[in-house]
């Protein structure tokens, strides 16, 4: 089996944070939450790091992101555009907004070929979270016929923001630990009660349990995934292309195909802790963090 590939999704401009988030300094030494990240694939085992961006920033982000890994793990850049779109489609009139998650991953179709994670580029994870997906990664799949996927699972509660609404994959598991369904749900915020409630896909907002378990965006998947991905954006694509702010995400499509029982997702429980910076004002407790795990010995003081 070839060594898994880490994507990184990273086309998002931080319109609520309002600047290219990515690019931020978190850590001591001007380490980005993407420094820490790459540095715990590598030490991981992960061979290779697949960046999805955008082409208009392209250039500023490899000189500024990119040339911090060379030399140390295989780089490689998938660009993420509006009009890459299955054949037979093209985008409405007036859509400007991205096609989500399922699009972004959907861009790196082509450099993917072995089991491989997926992660947002401004959320840090922890190294146990990393450990343990290329540990399933490096399973053997069993010849069952079903696929076999994981996430690595967070507590709601530990996960929202202060400062802002969050969209979150809510999910709910089964007693062998794996997931029975996710879906998508946002504008999700603490209120005046205390109380934290969502906007269901449905169009109800209704309160979001604070012990649910939430996917954060990282996946672990087998190279099939992406024949999966083609046939699931293909069909929102029928049902809801038209939309002018619709999007496909990938709790969706997880979701669908474990329905149909064309593959299982593992849950995996992560002694790691979440952070990440949504707005602004959330970047102090990230740095906080950070300093507070480098001086457990969790990370060198400089990477």
């Amino acid at each position: 089996m070839s060594s898994p590939t880490l994507l990184i999704l990273a086309a998002g401009m931080g319109s609520r944070y309002g600047g290219l988030k990515q690019m931020d300094p978190m850590g001591p030494n001007g380490e980005t939450v993407l420094d820490y990240s790459v540095f715990d694939a590598i030490r991981a085992g992960f061979k290779r790091v697949i960046f999805i961006i955008r082409k208009d920033f392209a250039e500023s982000f490899q000189a500024s992101v990119g040339a911090r890994f060379a030399g140390k793990i295989e780089v490689e850049y998938a660009y993420q555009s509006l009009d890459d779109l299955p054949a037979g489609f093209t985008v409405p009139e007036g859509r400007t907004k991205p096609w989500g998650t399922t699009h972004a991953i959907r861009a790196a179709r082509h450099l993917v070929d072995g089991p491989f994670a997926v992660i947002n580029a401004d959320d840090f994870y922890g190294r146990d979270s990393y450990q343990r997906a290329v540990t399933f990664l490096e399973q053997s799949s069993a010849p069952d016929g079903m696929e076999h996927y994981a996430m690595v699972g967070y507590e709601l509660l530990k996960t929202l923001s202060d400062h802002g609404d969050v969209n979150r994959g809510i999910c709910r598991s089964d007693a062998r630990g794996f997931l029975a369904s996710v879906e998508e749900v946002v504008k999700i915020q603490r209120e005046g009660n205390g109380r934290i409630y969502g906007d269901y896909l449905n169009g109800e907002r209704r309160e979001v349990p604070a012990d649910s378990l939430v996917s954060m965006n990282f996946w672990a998947f087998q190279a099939s995934f992406l024949a999966r991905i083609e046939e699931e954006f293909t069909s929102f694509l029928k049902e809801r292309g038209h939309e002018e702010k619709s999007e496909c995400y990938i709790p969706t499509v997880v979701d669908a195909l474990i329905r149909s029982h064309r593959a299982d997702c593992a849950v995996l429980p992560t002694s790691s802790s979440w952070f990440g910076v949504t707005y602004p004002d959330d970047k102090p407790h990230v740095v906080a963090n950070i300093q507070a795990l480098i001086a457990a010995g969790e990370y060198p003081s400089s990477l």
